[in-house]
């Protein structure tokens, strides 16, 4: 009980003894009054306080977007495989080691005459040494059974140095059409069919169009469309049938649209490229190359952008009876 009385307790008024009773109120002994040096705190040279409120003159809210038609078109969700036809492993890996080894040529200034012969249709396809069956200028017959080939024209359908927009400031646009006028027997148990694209060479021909790099292709087995796709395509269209002509062309055109904000040279297109699909003389769907891709799945458009000499091509496996056009006035669809 001392022990609390002493620290709870009463407490006596003074200080050093009786009649020096201080006030409680001021400063402690030996405190002194100093006034704050001149000038800003150390190290703090020219600070001045902010103004307030802030300015946000520089701000962007990147939430509000003011015009969507600046935004490439979404991705298309692609598949992992085919629900018809599929190569093997063994095949894809070959095609890959391939193309690594062989770089994209560069494009080559065309004569008068071979520019012109492209323009009037005057082309023929040239047969790969894994093609089995038929075949003439313009048409042929593959064997039964027979594995995946792909043929090309004899000529680039667009020259790099001579029909680029950015040369002639003109857009340019190449198209072609296929018959598929019969169907044979598959190869294994896929049912035959044949695909249509374009290809910058050189080119694996034992691959269909659209599955390695510097080709697109639309597939007649699945309908879907192949952008340097290796797996099993983005769905497209309805499947190829006998006795149906399809084509299909490349517009070629100077940007409409300026660059993104923060882009860098490699992200901006150097020209606006769309893909067309036409069945029996009607314009039936298409797409734009530069559409924003999917990260994971997509291998990009090397080679397609108009920076390179882009062939015809068609794939075809199992039996399949074909004739190509070329010539427009053999077209079903006319360009308006």
């Amino acid at each position: 009980m001392g022990l609390f009385k002493s620290l709870k307790g009463d407490h006596p008024d003074t200080v050093g003894g009786e009649g020096s009773r201080q006030d409680s109120s001021g400063p402690p002994p030996s405190y002194q009054n100093y006034a704050a040096p001149p000038g800003p705190p150390p190290g703090r040279s020219g600070f001045s306080p902010p103004s307030y409120p802030p300015s946000y003159h520089a701000y962007h809210d990147w939430t509000v977007i003011e015009d969507t038609a600046l935004l490439p078109p979404p991705p298309s969700l692609g598949h992992e495989t085919s629900p018809s036809g599929n190569a093997t492993l063994s095949d894809a890996d070959r095609a890959h080691e391939w193309c690594r080894m062989r770089p994209l040529v560069k494009p080559h200034q065309p004569t008068l005459t071979q520019h012109d012969s492209v323009k009037n249709g005057e082309m023929a396809l040239i047969k790969p040494r894994e093609y089995q069956g038929t075949i003439t200028t313009s048409s042929g017959a593959t064997a039964p059974g027979s594995g995946d080939a792909c043929l090309l024209s004899s000529l680039p359908c667009y020259f790099a140095a001579a029909d680029s927009p950015l040369l002639t400031g003109k857009k340019k646009t190449i198209y072609f059409e296929v018959k598929a006028k019969s169907y044979g027997r598959g190869r294994g148990g896929d049912a035959s069919s044949l695909a249509l694209g374009y290809c910058a060479v050189p080119y694996p021909t034992w691959r269909m169009p659209g599955w390695e790099r510097g080709s697109l292709a639309v597939h007649g087995d699945d309908g879907r469309r192949y952008v340097n796709d290796t797996w099993g395509g983005k769905d497209f269209t309805n499947a190829i049938k006998a006795g149906e002509t399809v084509g299909l062309g490349m517009e070629f055109s100077i940007p409409d649209t300026p660059p993104q904000y923060g882009s860098s040279p490699a992200q901006t297109p150097s020209m606006k490229v769309e893909i067309f699909f036409t069945r029996n003389g009607t314009r039936e769907a298409g797409w734009n190359l530069h559409e924003e891709l999917d990260a994971q799945n997509d291998l990009g458009i090397d080679g397609l952008d108009g920076q390179f000499d882009l062939y015809a091509a068609i794939g075809l496996f199992g039996g399949v009876e074909f004739e190509t056009n070329f010539q427009r006035h053999l077209w079903l669809w006319q360009p308006l």
